[in-house]
This record gives structure tokens, sequence and C-alpha cells, in this order.
């Protein structure tokens, strides 16, 4: 393949140092960067790069070369939480919920998880890979170039299984890194509303160890909340997922202090996810570890929750990621330049803070952030090319304009 020469970058942002790979309070608002710049992508990863006045004068011989016209190149985004496969979207739960409803009362009226799971049970998987591949082309466009997608929507072992293998193929037959978490534990079927124990045995016994042969699932994830799966439950799931090597990515704390977060620290999730509510406990249980506290406002725009305290966090020394959590029922999108606003203007992040969590430690809450996530020679290339613009922080300021120009997977344009 043809190497790829962009010149005449206004700004060359995030170049962290290969050996880190997660950036926890502070470190977080350090984002380097190279001002009039040039990178040079080979095989389909950074090979080098540097100031304009020190453009080297041997360069590859198949070489395409591409101005940046003082645009800033950033690495692409890293949305390390979806759930991008689902059969429809749900328009009139938004109806209803202009009109008043609460999410616990659009659920007890048969929306929610379960009018998902409804339609996915008589949508084909060519019908789910059509329609995820549109959003996930549309996600590309704007600027993700790596991605976590859940099942979920199944609830039964056929369903959760057809929504994994659409995954595979999506991870088959797209360019950008994609990681599939199973997450048969999203809610209770309505069959089994009083017998929780009957279908967690059906996850722990029948729909892990064909998952686990047939290597369809990274991650473990459990929606642990009130209503829905309880500590002792995820504890008990999570348990039985790491003897199939699943490592856990969890829900928790998105309606209310759950207990989530601390059996996630407790069986060393690689993140919690949502984390909308938290206490002093909450705090501390992610204070100096290693579980990344994924976050994601845009869940707390549509819903009208609270939005989670990313600045107790970052002060707690606690890694923070920003995810879209593009799902047809509480976060219809997967802009993650939408993500990356309301990262600044609602979570009150420093936009190279918010940068970070968008880029290198979406990769960590991915373990991809050894292969992507920053302006790392020998990491992928990745990236992102704005307008020429004005400052790093008129990226978050711009809410609902997206300033990217072009977009590059594996060192090609798209």
């Amino acid at each position: 393949m043809a190497s790829l020469l962009i010149t005449h970058i206004g700004s060359l942002i995030g170049l962290h140092s290969e050996n880190l790979l997660m950036l926890r309070g502070a470190e977080m608002a350090m984002l380097p960067r190279l001002e009039n710049a040039w990178l040079l992508c080979e095989n389909g990863l950074i090979s080098d790069f540097g100031s304009m006045e020190a453009l080297p004068a041997q360069l590859p011989n198949e070489l395409e070369t591409f101005s940046a016209e003082g645009g800033y190149v950033l690495p692409s985004w890293c949305d390390s939480h979806s759930h991008i496969v689902f059969a429809a979207p749900r328009e009139e739960e938004f109806v209803m919920k202009i009109a008043g409803k609460s999410y616990e009362e659009i659920a007890a009226a048969g929306g929610g998880i379960l009018n998902s799971a409804a339609k996915m049970q008589l949508a084909t998987e060519d019908m789910l890979f059509q329609a995820a591949s549109l959003r996930l082309n549309d996600m590309i466009k704007q600027g993700t170039g790596a991605l976590e997608i859940k099942s979920g929507y199944g609830l039964s072992v056929d369903t959760e299984i057809k929504m994994l293998k659409v995954i595979r193929r999506l991870k088959e037959n797209f360019e950008l890194p994609i990681k599939a978490s199973f997450l048969a534990a999203h809610a209770f079927p309505l069959a089994y509303k009083n017998d929780h124990q009957a279908y967690i045995s059906i996850i722990i016994n029948q729909m892990l160890p064909q998952i686990a042969t047939e290597g369809l699932a990274d991650y473990m994830d459990v929606f642990c909340e009130q209503g829905f799966f309880s500590v002792e439950e995820t504890d008990q799931l999570l348990s039985a997922a790491a003897k199939y090597g699943l490592k856990p990515k969890i829900h928790a704390n998105q309606l209310s202090v759950s207990g989530g977060v601390q059996v996630g620290v407790k069986h060393q999730a690689v993140s919690v996810d949502h984390l909308e509510a938290t206490d002093e406990a909450t705090i501390a249980a992610l204070s100096n570890g290693n579980t990344i506290a994924t976050l994601l406002p845009s869940c707390s725009f549509y819903l009208g929750i609270p939005f989670a305290n990313a600045r107790a966090l970052i002060q707690a020394n606690a890694p923070v990621a920003l995810a879209s959590d593009y799902n047809p029922g509480s976060s219809p999108s997967g802009n993650m330049n939408f993500v990356l606003s309301l990262g600044c203007i609602k979570l009150k992040m420093l936009p190279e803070e918010a940068i970070n969590a968008c880029t290198l430690n979406g990769a960590a809450a991915m373990e991809l952030s050894a292969t992507t996530g920053s302006i790392t020679k020998g990491k992928k290339a990745n990236l992102i090319i704005t307008r020429a613009i004005s400052s790093l922080a008129f990226l978050p300021y711009s809410f609902g304009q997206s300033q990217i120009k072009t977009v590059i997977l594996n060192g090609k344009i798209q």
C-alpha cells in the first residue's frame, strides 16, 4: 500500500509516549502537541512526524501527499461503550419522554430494553448487520476510529448469539478495531421477572460456554442497578465469566448508588460505565486504581438525569474516559464530537482532559491503548483532520457543528 504524508498540519495533537497507556488525575490535562507539523503513515501505522521546517528529504517512493491546510490532526475518537446492533429505533418512547414519562415508567409500560428485545427476536442477522453498518459508517465519518459494541437486546440464547455474530461480522468487514461485550444481563425477560436465578443459570450454563467456544466476546457486561441486576447477582455473573476469560466492563450507578462500582473494582473490571450517581465511597473505590470510569454524558443529556461528577473523579486520581452509549433508548447518537462538547460544557472537563478521555483513555477502556488513541510512532494511523481552527478549545466550543474535514483509518483517507 502507498504511504501517506500529511503536511501543513496546524497542530499535531496528542503526542504521548509509547509506554503511556492510561492517564489519571492531573495527567489528564497533559496533551502534548507540535505546531506546523507533518506526519508520515506507512503500512497503516504512524511511522514518523516532525516540524515542517525539518521535513526529510528522503521519503518513501510510493507516496501520497495530503495537505492538512492548517487543520489540526488528532488521534481518532475511541468510543468504548455502544449498543449499535439493534433492530429498530424507539422514537415513540422519545415522544413519551417529552410528555413527562420517566425512564422507569416507560420501561414499566413495555418500553425500554424489553421493547428492543422484542424487536430483536424478529430481526435476521443480515438485517441487523446492514442496519448496524449504516450506523457505524456514520460514526466513522464523525471521527470514531475504535469501538466497543455490546449485545444485550437478545435476552435469550439464540438471540444473544445472533447479536454477537453480527458484531463479529462488523469486526471482519470494517477497518477500525472493534471489541465485543456480552450483555445478556441487561434486563430480566418477563418470563423470569420473578425467578431471577433461572435466567442467570441460562446465562451461566448455556450462553457463556457457547460464547467462549466460538470466541464471540471480549468482555462480560452486567447492568448492576436497582430494578435490574443486584450486586450479589452481578458478583455471581462476573465470577462465572472469569472462568471463561471474559473480563468485566459493567454498567454501574446510572440511576442510583447501587454498589455496582465496588463490585466492578472487586473483579478488576476494565471499566465501570455511567456513574451518573456517585458518593464518596464510589469515588474512593476508583481512586488510584486501574478500573476506568467511563462517563456517558449524552445519556444524561437525552434522559435529563444528572451528569457524572468528572471533576471529583479526576481529583481523586481516577482514570476517566468518555463514550457515546449509542443506543435506541437513552442515547440515540454516536457523535463523539458532541460527547466531547458535553464533557466540557456539562462535566466541566478542560478541553485537554476531554480529548484525552475520548482518545487514549477510551482506547485503554478497550485495552487498545498500546496500538491506538495517541499520535505515537508504531500506533495505528487512525486520525482526524479538522478544518483550520483557531484553537484546540474551538472543537468542543463549536458543539453540534462538526469541524472534521478528513478521516483516516489505517493510513488511508476514507
